[in-house]
């Protein structure tokens, strides 16, 4: 479709193991959660931890959970992937700036991706990314 993607997209590692630590409750993500949640994935030996999660603003390093935690996560040879911040599209909304993370920024496609995930109790499930942005052509 507009010559975006031709061919078949897939994960990048289909033997991949993924691990869940819950951060975040119904009153936000306490500090102290997002801590022992990089402990907890550097104790099970994961290889890359994955988080969108973000303040209103930068904050230091040292007062940074995030940035905290993805350091230890850098010091034991795991990459940390967070989100760069959950208040955009706008100026000066980019929270997450360490420069032991790799920050990324999300964005809207017109295509979809189906894919098969098989859980570790053997469900296997027909998941689906939509997109209801269209581009124009």
């Amino acid at each position: 479709m507009f010559g975006l993607a031709s061919g078949t997209a897939r994960g990048g590692v289909p033997s991949a193991r993924i691990a869940v630590y819950k951060i975040c409750w119904s009153d936000g993500c306490a500090d102290e959660d997002i801590l022992a949640a990089f402990d907890d994935a550097i104790a099970d030996g994961v290889d890359i931890i994955s988080l969108s999660v973000g303040g209103l603003f930068a904050v230091d390093y040292f007062d940074d959970s995030i940035a905290i935690g993805a350091f230890h996560s850098m010091k034991n040879g795991i990459l940390t992937s967070n989100s760069a911040g959950n208040e955009g599209p706008a100026l000066a909304t980019v929270t997450n700036v360490s420069p032991w993370s790799l920050s990324v920024a999300a964005s809207t496609i017109d295509r979809k991706f189906v894919t098969k995930v098989k859980l570790g109790n053997g469900d296997i499930y027909e998941v689906r990314k939509l997109n209801f942005h269209i581009l124009p052509p």
